[in-house]
């Protein structure tokens, strides 16, 4: 059974904020699919990922190639979680697109997690090793500045998270 009202779920927060686990909890919602950035980052550029520059390139290129897909399975009535940093106002314009495009509705769900918080989930996380992507410190800093809350001028339907 599909659903009648389809929904995007996407999500903003730094590196480490809880991201992928909320979208783990998301996809359980009945007829849910998550697609995960990381995943396919990992599988289709193993060894491409060394810098910002590099994930800037690659993150656009597979925008470019599932936008498309996306926006046919939020048309066939499926919600999709998106685990997407939805951190800039451009990757949110991005993402704006496809809920536009699909005529579905939008959840955008903010982690409003202290850095420090995010440093020591970072640290725990690159130890256990249960994640595509160790990050240091230097490179947590280095995207931290490019973050961007969202505004409410960007009209986005949102759900806050904090710590």
């Amino acid at each position: 059974m599909l659903l009648e009202h389809p929904t995007l779920h996407l999500v903003c927060g730094k590196i480490a904020a809880g991201k992928s686990t909320l979208t783990s909890a998301l996809e359980k919602m009945p007829n849910t699919v998550l697609v995960k950035e990381d995943y396919w980052l990992a599988r289709l550029y193993p060894g491409e990922q060394n810098s910002l520059a590099d994930y800037v390139r690659n993150s656009t290129r597979l925008r470019d190639a599932m936008a498309a897909h996306l926006v046919d399975l939020l048309r066939s009535g499926l919600s999709v979680v998106l685990d997407f940093p939805a951190n800039t106002p451009a990757s949110r314009a991005w993402m704006r697109t496809l809920f536009e495009q699909a005529g579905c509705a939008h959840k955008l769900h903010f982690l409003d997690v202290a850095d420090e918080v995010c440093k020591a989930r970072l640290r725990q996380r690159n130890v256990a090793g249960t994640h595509e992507f160790n990050v240091s410190d230097e490179d947590f800093s280095l995207f931290t500045k490019h973050f961007v809350p969202p505004a409410a001028d960007e009209g986005f339907d949102v759900v806050l998270h904090s710590s």
